[in-house]
């Protein structure tokens, strides 16, 4: 329990605490279990104060120096710490949920396990800061420093992280060795597949088996989609498929360009098109992903604008099938081996792009170890992505003349 009297001189409000404290700055007060439920303590010095357990729910701390204070396990549920100083205090398992932390400074704090849930922490310094297993849901980090926290075990969903500095946060305890990312979003992500070897073989199963079906898939059309799926599955795919029922819209070309960017390759029916010009012309120019078109030989063609995008090697002939028996004999065939054989090719001339490109920017090198040294020079070679978009075309190109 707190000293009755420092809680008796606290009593009497902040000017004669704060009196005391510069008088006395050999005693660091103990405020244990002191309850101070929705008071004002605008500008209060409890730096280096104990105040384990302490009730300071709703209470207005704005600019207050709990610099060096303890404050674990204590209750600061909707509190007012509007440009408070926190700076290396020790708030473990402290309940900070709703509270306003808006510019305050929290360096090196220790903040491990502490509830800051919905929080406004706009501005906040967090600079080396401890937020292992903290629980971050809803946090407003707009204008926030998190350089160099420790971020393990974090729950950070529904952050806003607009402006923020995350520069170097530490995704792993603190006895293992160190290391960093970028982004709170991401780190509990990165940190999974780390340490999750079923994660990482559901995400090798993602980039290498997802396989994404467009069509305009009606009632009397559902065999033709289920006769696909079926066949994909057989062979191990994952099929994700993307009927079109609904108004075209920026979300619909958006979230086909994502699945469009995990997929091995994709299938498209062109019988009904509808909407599928609109997200093939979006997707095809800039995506190198194999693309099998089929439709229903019924007389009429693909749409006219579809010739367009044969000029990429990665769209293949389209499959004309006369119904759906003949579909469901032929769809390993005429549509998926062909899919995954330009899949392979694809990846295959990726492989010597990346080769082409090590050698363009260090010479005639053969080794990851002789790119490494390069770098370590002083030399700046060319990132992958940039040299595979410089050379990608022109290999492709080659590919697809040799096609026709």
């Amino acid at each position: 329990m707190a000293k009755v009297a420092h809680a008796a001189v606290l009593s009497k409000g902040v000017q004669t605490w704060n009196c005391w404290r510069q008088a006395n700055p050999a005693i660091n007060p103990d405020l244990t279990g002191v309850d101070v439920f929705q008071q004002s303590l605008v500008g209060v010095d409890f730096s280096n104060t104990r105040l384990v357990w302490a009730n300071l729910a709703g209470a207005d701390l704005s600019r207050a120096n709990l610099s060096g204070s303890e404050i674990s396990e204590a209750d600061l549920f909707q509190a007012q710490l509007a440009e408070a100083d926190l700076r290396s205090a020790k708030a473990r398992w402290t309940i900070f949920a709703g509270a306003n932390l808006r510019d305050a400074n929290l360096t090196a704090a220790w903040l491990s396990g502490a509830n800051f849930v919905g929080a406004d922490m706009r501005g906040a310094d967090l600079t080396g800061a401890n937020l292992d297993k903290a629980n971050l849901t809803g946090v407003n980090f707009a204008g926030a420093k998190l350089n160099g926290c420790c971020v393990y075990g974090v729950s950070a969903w529904d952050v806003v992280l607009d402006g923020a500095e995350q520069n170097g946060l530490v995704i792993t305890y603190p006895t293992r060795p160190v290391v960093t990312v970028d982004s709170l979003e991401v780190a509990q992500f990165v940190y999974l597949l780390l340490n999750n070897a079923k994660l990482r073989s559901v995400i090798d199963t993602v980039t290498s088996k997802v396989v994404l079906i467009l069509g305009r898939f009606t009632a009397d059309r559902k065999r033709i989609l289920d006769a696909i799926r079926v066949e994909l599955g057989r062979r191990g795919y994952v099929p994700v498929v993307f009927d079109f029922q609904g108004p075209e819209s920026r979300d619909t070309t958006e979230t086909i360009g994502a699945l469009a960017h995990m997929a091995r390759f994709v299938i498209v029916d062109l019988t009904d098109p509808k909407s599928v010009p609109h997200e093939l012309a979006s997707i095809v120019p800039t995506l190198s992903v194999p693309v099998q078109p089929l439709i229903l030989d019924e007389g009429d063609g693909p749409y006219s604008m579809f010739w367009d995008l044969r000029k990429y090697p990665w769209v293949l002939p389209v499959f004309r099938y006369k119904d759906i028996a003949v579909l469901l004999r032929s769809v390993g065939t005429h549509v998926i081996t062909p899919a995954e054989s330009k899949a392979t090719e694809i990846g295959q001339q990726r492989k010597q792009i990346a080769a082409e490109m090590i050698r363009r920017q260090v010479g005639d090198v053969e080794s990851e170890r002789a790119y490494d040294s390069a770098k370590s020079s002083g030399e700046h070679p060319v990132p992958l992505e940039q040299a595979i978009e410089e050379i990608d075309s022109e290999r492709l190109q080659e590919s697809g003349d040799a096609d026709e």
